[in-house]
Formats: C-alpha cells, sequence, structure tokens
C-alpha cells in the first residue's frame, strides 16, 4: 500500500504526534510500505513533487523524541511566518496519491473531526474513527453527558466558558478535590488536580491556557484504568500506576515515570464487566475502529473519564501495550489498522 502518517499539528500535543507518527511510519516501512510523513501543520513548503516525499525500506528510519514539556505553539506558529492556518501547504496534494491516510495526529483538529470531514469531502481514506465519532469523543463535556444520560457511572461535572467562577462555588457544585481541564484537550495537557484554595487560580489559568472552554468535575478516588478498543473488541485492561503524582503529560510519555499493569488484575467477573462498559460506550460515542475508554474503578463500580479516539502509537502508549498482550505486535498492529482504513466512518 501507499500510505501517508499524518502527525505534528498545531495542537498542545504535536510532540506527542510527532513521536507516534513516526513510529507508526517506521513499522509501515517495516511491513514493506511505500510511506509519506508529513507534519499537518508544516505542510510541503516548497515545490518539490509530491511523489517524491513517499519512501521505501527501513535504511533511514524516522526519529522523534518527546521533551518533558508540551510545545510552546506560539513559537511554532512564529516559526512559520505567522501563519495561523492549521492546514499545511500541499497537504490534501500528497494524501490524494496514497492508497490511505494513516493518523498519526493526537489533539484538536486530529482528534476533533476537522481534519477526518476535510478527508471526507475529497473522498480520501484515512484511518480511526469518522468525523462524528470524533466530534463526540473529543468534547469531555458532551461524551460526559452521553454517557451520564445512557445510566453509566461518571462523576458529577459542569463546563464554562473563561474562568469566572469562584473557589467556592466550585466547591458547591462538585465538592473538593476537582478536577479542572481543557474540554477538548488529551495528553493530560492542562489538567489539574485541586486539593485546594491555593490552588485553584493556577489550575485555571493553566486550563485556560490551552482552551478557553473548560470541564471542572468531582474527584473520583480509585484504580486508574484504560480499556483499549480493536475492531469494537476490549483488549486487556492496563491499570496505570504513577511512581509520583497523577497521569500527567510528564508521566505519560517519559519512560520509566509510570508503570502499567496489563492485564490488570481484577477478578474475571469485575474484568468482564469492566470490557463489557467500554465496549459499549465505545459504541454509545459512535466511536469506531479503535480508541480507548478510560476509567476509574473505586472498589464498586467502573467510573467513565473520558474517550480518546485517536490514542497514542508510541512506545509507552496503552493501545499497542494491550495488543501486544493479545500477540498482535506493534507493526502488525499498525498495518492492521491501515488495512482496514475507510471501512466504517459514519
Amino acid at each position: 500500500m501507499r500510505i501517508v502518517v499524518l502527525g505534528g499539528g498545531l495542537s498542545p500535543e504535536r510532540d506527542v504526534s510527532k513521536k507516534s507518527a513516526s513510529l507508526i511510519a517506521n513499522a509501515l516501512l517495516s511491513k514493506g510500505h511505500e510511506v509519506a510523513l508529513i507534519d499537518l501543520y508544516d505542510g510541503i513548503e516548497n515545490d518539490e513533487p509530491a511523489e517524491s516525499f513517499f519512501r521505501k525500506g527501513t535504511e533511514e528510519l524516522f526519529s522523534y523524541d518527546i521533551p518533558e514539556t508540551e510545545p510552546d505553539l506560539d513559537q511554532v506558529i512564529a516559526d512559520h511566518g505567522g501563519r495561523q492556518e492549521w492546514l499545511g501547504p500541499r497537504v490534501i496534494e500528497l494524501c490524494k496519491l496514497a492508497d490511505c491516510v494513516f493518523l498519526g495526529l493526537h489533539g484538536s483538529y486530529g482528534e476533533n473531526g476537522k481534519m477526518q470531514a476535510v478527508l471526507e469531502a475529497y473522498d480520501i481514506k484515512y484511518t480511526g474513527c469518522g468525523y462524528t465519532g470524533c466530534v463526540i469523543a473529543m468534547d469531555k463535556g458532551l461524551s460526559k453527558a452521553i454517557i451520564a444520560q445512557a445510566g453509566y457511572k461518571t462523576s458529577t461535572w459542569f463546563t464554562l466558558r473563561g474562568s469566572d467562577i469562584t473557589f467556592e462555588e466550585v466547591v458547591e457544585k462538585v465538592g473538593l478535590p476537582f478536577v479542572v481541564k481543557p474540554i477538548g484537550c488529551g495528553s493530560s495537557c492542562g489538567v489539574s488536580i485541586v486539593k485546594s484554595k491555593d490552588e485553584f487560580d493556577t489550575a485555571m489559568k493553566y486550563a485556560d491556557k490551552y482552551e478557553h472552554h473548560i470541564i471542572i468535575e468531582q474527584y473520583i478516588k480509585g484504580r486508574e484504568i484504560t480499556v483499549s478498543i480493536l475492531d469494537g473488541k476490549a483488549l486487556p485492561i492496563t491499570e496505570i500506576i504513577p511512581h509520583e503524582g497523577f497521569y500527567d503529560y510528564k508521566n505519560k510519555y517519559q519512560a520509566g515515570l509510570t508503570t502499567h499493569v496489563c492485564p490488570a488484575q481484577f477478578t474475571e467477573e469485575e474484568t468482564a464487566r469492566a470490557k463489557k462498559i467500554a465496549e459499549e460506550e465505545f459504541d454509545l460515542l459512535r466511536m469506531t475502529a479503535y480508541g480507548r475508554i478510560d476509567m476509574i474503578y473505586d472498589g464498586t463500580d467502573f467510573w467513565f473519564i473520558e474517550a480518546n479516539n485517536l490514542p497514542g502509537m508510541t512506545n509507552t502508549s496503552l493501545l499497542p501495550e494491550a495488543a501486544a498482550h493479545t500477540g498482535i505486535e506493534y507493526e502488525d498492529l499498525c498495518e492492521r489498522i491501515a488495512k482496514a482504513a475507510g471501512r466504517r466512518h459514519v
């Protein structure tokens, strides 16, 4: 197959995406495919033929390391002459030449359905969820509302635009401690757990840095788990245990800072129940192809936290790890996802 792998983009998860996309591209090259790796925001800023960006073989593999902190997007824009357009030059031209586009994107534009809708408009096949599932899953408030309406457990929450609310008002609504996060970011960008009034202003400013639409929710104490879904079926459950603090950006992407227990240690009944809930919530949110459902287990119930419609594909990411426990190696997983492109879009 001839495959374009899209990564990067103008998102707080730009660096994570570039890492995922590099590893995906290398995996597809190792399987004998013809691959072009391109940054969604950078695009192609020269006059070279688009054909020339495809390569074969594994003599020169792609490489990218994730820094400890999120990227400075203002600086990225400045480095590109102040260009605000999130879709880089000639990206669609390149994508039209491929059998499919593998979306190694994360965060805004990659996961919120916009890029999927653009590709659909050009009748270009792509991997992962269709644009409807992306829109629903990426909006943390909307996805929680759908989950709650269907009778599944999720924490008390509310959303607001901007930060015009007092600490006392938040405590009255959701209790203490509580979680503050942007409504449409992933990779824990902008996320804080607030335990006191002194932490409140900093948390609100951190979330507002990434998005003015903020979700604040009750903190649920328990075991943090994720259920990866592939072709509609749950893979082994993974428990996430950060060595310090919570599962923030640094703990997610710097090796050795978090322990993943896969398969997670649950009874057969608990395992079956968690997988069933995850599969049902995956379908309810109109997700397709592959993704993840993140939960907290409090000893009695599995609480929905959020959904991931384009989960990370780095060497510390959860879906590839879960797939490996079923005998699906990383290279085979990437090829399987690529070959399924375009089959399930709604």
